[in-house]
């Protein structure tokens, strides 16, 4: 069964729009804080012509979703749902930057929860693409008890490959959490 990705997913801390093309400015207003990127592969990405490919892929991605704070109303970030896989029952769960003010707060953890929560009533497993050198975005996966299965060059929208690292969090494992 093909999992909609756009729809619009809610908890108590956030709310999960699909990413629209006129979300861009408000979005750039979020990733154009380098230190966003200091740990990502693509460090360039605060860049507003970089962050424009980016934002492309997200659109042409059909998955991605603006992230809003339900407290404030504001767009503090993005990620995406992709790659879904008919055969192995499984999809991605990535792409995602949230404002630094929303570091360390939860709202990660929110997400991540709001977003496994959804893609599970379809599919059996989730991986991630983390970036080798993105050692915040590892702790946090693996906070989700994904285990970390693989390492590969992934090509961005766009960009560069880049070394990654592959999680992965099965629908038993997200269930016994």
């Amino acid at each position: 069964m093909k999992i909609d990705t756009r729809v619009t997913l809610e908890n108590d801390k956030v709310i999960l729009y699909p990413l629209k093309e006129e979300d861009f400015d408000a979005l750039y207003q979020v990733a154009s804080d380098p230190m966003i990127w200091e740990q990502h592969p693509s460090k360039d990405r605060w860049q507003q012509d970089v962050f424009r490919i980016f934002f492309e892929g997200a659109i042409k991605s059909k998955g991605a979703f603006r992230i809003v704070a339900k407290a404030s109303g504001d767009i503090i970030g993005s990620t995406r749902i992709y790659d879904y896989n008919e055969e192995d029952n499984s999809v991605f769960i990535g792409y995602t930057f949230y404002a630094t003010a929303y570091w360390g707060t939860g709202i990660n953890h929110s997400v991540k929860e709001l977003m496994l929560d959804y893609v599970f009533q379809f599919i059996t497993k989730v991986y991630f693409h983390v970036g080798a050198s993105n050692i915040r975005s590892q702790i946090a996966v693996t906070r989700l008890n994904a285990k970390k299965i693989d390492e590969q060059e992934v090509s961005y929208f766009g960009e560069a490959s880049r070394y990654n690292f592959v999680y992965c969090i099965t629908k038993e494992d997200w269930q016994q959490k």
